[in-house]
């Protein structure tokens, strides 16, 4: 049985077209969407070309047979996908339980059309009720941004590494610090704009205004396509 993050990954895969750049997103649900562009363009000789969010995302590209390039070859994506750890009735996104936030948005701010990957649990009516704001931080930094979050009203804790000694580190080098806000996250663009004022702070896992299409996979074996009025 197809589980409900395979089918919004694979139908994803369904809206690339023949020469288009693409962003390739990072994580379980985008696992999918990759692997199902790789067997497109073996099956159907698809020529488009793949910006990788992350070291996986590019290992698995390669391993998929998709053509890659860089931000430096290309000025915009015709489309970028990816997942996401919660989505608002407003296409607000928190990302970055995979620590690949950063290059995300990069990625997602160069695309044309944005689409977002996700089961039905991921969505939300407010976010940071269930999930910490991801933020990466500079190493040397951490003490000053604990302080200035926990003044914040959030509760931070360094992401500690599964299978490893120390801090979970970023493809940047940098650490992450999940910050818990214990009513969900407060005004959106008040916080998004103070944390990235926070000195040692690279970036955040708030995504605003960013998505353009949610493709959500239900348990039900359903699939809605949600689409953010222009």
């Amino acid at each position: 049985m197809i589980s409900p993050k395979q089918r919004a990954g694979e139908a994803a895969a369904t809206l690339i077209e023949d020469g288009m750049n693409v962003g390739l997103g990072t994580g379980s649900t985008t696992a999918f969407a990759i692997e199902a562009l790789g067997r497109r363009i073996r099956k159907e000789g698809l020529h488009v070309q793949g910006v990788p969010t992350s070291f996986f995302a590019e290992r698995l590209a390669r391993q998929s047979g998709i053509p890659l390039i860089s931000l430096d070859e290309v000025a915009t994506l015709d489309l970028a996908f990816d997942g996401a750890d919660e989505v608002d009735p407003y296409f607000n996104l928190i990302k970055g339980r995979g620590a690949a936030h950063t290059r995300e948005k990069v990625v997602a701010a160069q695309a044309k059309r944005f689409v977002v990957l996700v089961d039905d649990s991921k969505m939300v009516e407010k976010l940071g009720l269930k999930m910490p704001l991801p933020i990466e931080v500079l190493p040397m930094a951490l003490g000053p941004v604990t302080r200035v979050l926990e003044n914040m009203g959030a509760l931070p804790a360094l992401r500690m590494g599964l299978r490893k000694d120390g801090p979970v580190v970023s493809d940047q080098g940098f650490w992450i610090v999940d910050a818990t806000f214990s009513e969900g996250l407060p005004e959106l663009d008040m916080l998004n704009q103070t944390v990235l004022q926070i000195p040692g702070i690279l970036e955040h896992g708030l995504f605003l205004r960013m998505a353009t299409d949610v493709l959500i996979g239900h348990e039900n074996g359903q699939l809605s396509h949600l689409q953010r009025p222009a």
